[in-house]
């Protein structure tokens, strides 16, 4: 009936090649979790990598107060652990896109898809 009234309706063609060009697996949700991992990934890397600047800095101006010094260290140490936790999730990342989809790089793709990219 409806079809009657205002004819056949399609997406238009950015949207109806899926998200990023990608249908079935790996495009919709897929794609979308994809980039959101990407840019927390990206973050959690600038955040450390802020952290070793200011905590390096920290040690240059603390001079001989060692409560400086030990909050200084502490910051790298746990910039250190920042780091490991992200290498753990690029690890798990690969085995669940490797259990998934035969594919370890398929969720650590470099390219960042968008509607009709």
């Amino acid at each position: 009936m409806f079809n009657q009234i205002f004819g056949q309706i399609s997406p238009p063609p950015a949207l109806s090649q899926g998200y990023g060009g990608l249908t079935g697996a790996g495009g919709g949700l897929v794609g979308f979790f994809n980039n959101v991992l990407k840019l927390v990934i990206l973050v959690a890397g600038l955040f450390a990598l802020i952290n070793f600047i200011f905590a390096g800095y920290a040690i240059m101006t603390a001079g001989a107060e060692p409560e400086k010094l030990s909050k200084a260290s502490n910051k790298i140490w746990y910039a250190i652990l920042g780091l490991v936790i992200i290498v753990t999730s690029f690890t798990i990342a690969s085995l669940v896109g490797w259990i998934v989809f035969h594919d370890s790089n398929a969720i650590l793709q470099l390219k960042i898809f968008g509607p009709g990219t």
